[in-house]
């Protein structure tokens, strides 16, 4: 994976993944062509889902009067 590659925000990368599956869904592609894409498609997929993982355990988590973070916990 390039540095390029990791320093695209997710959208850019969404739709480049977007891109590519078009290409591949044209049919118009080459089966070495249609390798490469299908292999840079799953680079993109991986670094979105790491995004998205990162994102998430973010979202779950609070900072607290002490300024440390800590799992978000709802209290009934």
């Amino acid at each position: 994976m390039s540095k390029v590659e990791k320093e695209k925000k997710f959208e850019e990368n969404i739709q480049e993944l977007e891109k590519i599956i078009n290409e591949l869904e044209s049919g118009e592609v080459d089966l070495d062509a249609s390798i490469e894409k299908y292999t840079h498609a799953m680079k993109l997929v991986s670094l979105c889902d790491n995004k998205l993982k990162n994102v998430e355990e973010q979202v779950n988590k609070i900072l607290t009067e002490n300024n440390t973070l800590e799992d978000f916990q709802v209290s009934e």
